[in-house]
């Protein structure tokens, strides 16, 4: 199988597409622009999610549920957010359909247009603050906590699997505070959980920082980002936590009562992370030979595979894999026995390492005789004989390990890939290479959009706290007040 990969040294953008494909994550679907998520695309995805979730509970939050449509009139209440989102807008006119003339088909009825056209929403927060404004009545209702899991619909001309297309599925967090300070330490709040998920669960090193504002969401203060570096030294924007002010609160006029018996609007952010991640996953740790999972992340952490050549080997080996199961099973690892006779065991050896399963057991009448078990690691592609007394454990073991192993190689590899740089000509050359570049830039946009222009590298960030390393502007020559991280981008 690793054969029908093209190889990332001759064209990275195709080893991804065939890695999406080869492992059963994804298609295109008929719908242009849209995606089919596959079974086993979609179980990490719920692996994500079911992380995410608990985590945004842990912290006070609620999940809810708002429409797939928002009036066009509320996109006109908060400018720069409708100006932010007009050119990706999906459009409903019409609600009904009836039969064409010719009797061939069906063609839109034009009596049924709508007095007022339904945007398919990009995001959720025109539809959700017009409704806060009925929950929230005085600083007894605050804050206001709450996530959505929901699909999205961006109109992209250009599109790829997980990493960009027309409808895809994420959570959005809106919440609602009393203060200024409040609100900025929910964002914050958020960031943390999302850089603590990058790293803990993916095994993806991130940085984290502030948008520009040529890069800022539409319609807030500030944008909180986490940053990955993909290995084509590209960067991917892997989730943003926004502090609103009271923008929202002021286009929507969602006031409360304070403490002090006044009237105040109320201050806002909104956060979301998508199926995004899962190209990010992908892009950040799978080689040559197909998917590579962290443990945590992974639908099956453990295959077994039989070797065997007659029937009464295989059901010895049936038992012993079984009872291995429960043990696995019993640390709350997932594990699956791949008993098919369809395929011969080196079939099933490759699928699986497509797959990106973590730990492969292998199991035949020699082991049985031993009592050991052959383990394989996808990460690092070894092998090892083991004693089958307590795997259990050293398999929960393995699995650490090897979820440590596959952060410290993407850790290493942004490492080596993150430059400092002084003058344009060195900005010039290492941008180029690709990798994560430290610059001054003098804060203006006119400058960051030339940069832009001429390098397509864009900035991915400003750190949360500048280390007083003031000094010139690569490109301006202008005083900077610290560098600030660039990178071309997905």
């Amino acid at each position: 199988m690793a054969k029908e990969i093209t190889s990332r040294k001759e064209n990275y953008s195709q080893w991804y597409n065939d890695i999406v494909n080869k492992a059963g994550l994804a298609e295109n679907s008929s719908v242009r622009g849209c995606m089919v998520i596959k079974p086993y695309g979609y179980a990490i995805w719920e692996k994500m999610q079911s992380a995410l979730d608990k985590m945004f509970k842990d912290t006070g939050h609620e999940n809810a549920y708002f429409p797939l449509f928002i009036p066009k009139s509320f996109f006109s209440k908060e400018a720069s957010h409708v100006e932010g989102f007009a050119k990706e807008c999906a459009v409903v006119t019409h609600y009904r359909l009836k039969t064409s003339e010719d009797g061939k088909g069906v063609i839109v009825d034009e009596d049924a247009k709508l007095e007022e056209e339904l945007i398919v929403r990009p995001t959720s927060e025109a539809i959700i603050w017009d409704t806060y404004r009925n929950w929230i009545q005085s600083y007894r209702d605050l804050p206001l906590l709450i996530n959505q899991w929901a699909n999205v619909v961006r109109w992209e001309m250009r599109t790829r699997l997980f990493l960009r297309t027309t409808e895809f599925l994420w959570q959005e967090g809106h919440t609602a505070h009393e203060t200024r300070e409040e609100a900025l330490k929910e964002a914050e709040l958020i960031l943390n959980i999302y850089a603590d998920f990058a790293e803990k669960w993916m095994a993806m090193p991130v940085l984290k920082g502030l948008k520009s504002p040529n890069e800022r969401f539409a319609g807030a203060v500030e944008t909180f980002c986490i940053e990955a570096l993909m290995q084509d030294g590209k960067a991917l924007q892997a989730g943003t936590s926004h502090f609103l002010g009271q923008n929202f609160a002021r286009a929507f006029d969602v006031k409360y009562l304070t403490r002090e018996n006044k009237l105040e609007y109320v201050w806002a952010t909104s956060w979301g992370v998508s199926t995004r991640l899962v190209g990010a996953l992908i892009m950040a740790h799978s080689d040559d030979n197909g998917l590579v999972l962290p443990p945590k992340l992974a639908p099956i952490q453990v295959v077994i595979v039989p070797i065997y050549k007659k029937e009464e080997q295989l059901e010895a080996i049936s038992q012993k894999a079984h009872a291995i199961m429960e043990q696995l099973k019993g640390r709350n690892i997932s594990v699956k026995f791949d008993d098919r006779d369809t395929y011969k065991p080196g079939f099933k050896f490759a699928e699986w390492e497509m797959k990106g399963v973590p730990v492969r057991l292998v199991i035949g009448p020699r082991d049985l005789e031993n009592g050991t078990v052959e383990v394989a690691r996808r990460d690092t592609l070894e092998k090892e004989v083991l004693k089958m007394e307590n795997i259990d454990e050293k398999i929960e073991h393995l699995l650490e390990r090897i979820q440590d192993n596959i952060f410290q190689k993407a850790f290493s590899f942004r490492d080596e890939n993150t430059f400092s740089v002084d003058t344009w000509d060195e900005f010039k050359d290492k941008i180029e290479k690709g990798g994560f570049v430290w610059a001054h830039w003098d804060g203006t946009s006119e400058t960051e959009q030339t940069i832009k222009d001429e390098t397509k590298a864009t900035i991915r960030l400003i750190p949360l706290q500048r280390d007083g390393d003031t000094g010139k502007c690569i490109y301006s020559g202008k005083p900077s007040e610290g560098r600030v991280v660039f990178a071309k981008a997905y």
